[in-house]
């Protein structure tokens, strides 16, 4: 599974080590007082991070048909999660990551 990390630039390396991916996102969401929320998830050894797929078909396969998902591009989702301190993007996951984020665990 690919895992985009953000922060740090690789300045004039032709070639960075993990590509981020171009295009639209479809990115999992849930429902929220006005509206829906991206849905937020934990890693296997516990780091919050966000989910995003590139295929509508590849987020139903992993999250179910009936998992609802918006599109966004790369930096506008990190722009949503930034102010939560989250910085990981795991991107067209092989399976759920390990635990979906509580609304205690946020």
């Amino acid at each position: 599974m690919p895992h985009v990390q953000c922060g740090e630039l690789y300045g004039d390396d032709p070639e960075p080590s993990e590509q981020v991916p171009a295009g639209r996102l479809c990115v999992p969401v849930r429902p929220a007082a006005h509206g829906f929320t991206v849905r937020l998830f934990r890693t296997p050894v516990g780091s919050r991070t966000t989910v995003a797929f590139t295929t509508p078909a590849r987020l139903r396969a992993v999250l179910g048909a009936d998992q609802p998902w918006t599109a966004l591009a790369e930096p506008a989702l990190r722009a949503l999660v930034a102010p939560l301190g989250i910085d990981g993007l795991t991107v067209d996951p092989a399976s759920a990551p390990a635990r979906p984020l509580t609304a205690s665990a946020r």
